[in-house]
């Protein structure tokens, strides 16, 4: 499979996954899907391949994530109880486990991608 016959798959399977919820357009071409009822908190990013790039994932009510079925690493970038950014967690492989008791929840973006919504004005 050709390079760009990957890419269009991928985005298929993540616009497929993040179509059904609610979207917000930041600044900058990023998009931010908000999964808030537990199976769409429980799927998550889960077993995908790819994130389109200036896509991001905002699980509500969680302060804890674990990447033990991603096939990507994220940034983390996690947001208090008035959805000020209180930390970011950055380049989080897959299998491993990322907690901030501070935060209420949490976007989940492509690792390297979090100074771009950051400045797109997510947590502002």
């Amino acid at each position: 499979m050709s390079g760009s016959a990957m890419t269009a798959d991928t985005d298929a399977a993540a616009r497929e996954r993040l179509r059904p919820l609610d979207r917000r357009e930041l600044g900058g071409d990023c998009v931010v899907f908000t999964a808030r009822r537990f199976a769409e908190r429980s799927r998550g990013l889960a077993r995908l391949d790819a994130l389109p790039p200036g896509w991001g994932l905002h699980i509500l009510r969680c302060r804890s994530v674990h990447t033990f079925a991603m096939r990507f690493p994220l940034d983390l970038i996690w947001l208090g109880a008035d959805g000020a950014v209180v930390e970011v967690t950055r380049d989080v492989k897959p299998r491993r486990a990322a907690t901030c008791l501070r935060a209420r929840t949490v976007v989940e973006v492509n690792a390297g991608e979090a100074d771009r919504f950051l400045a797109a004005g997510l947590g502002a």
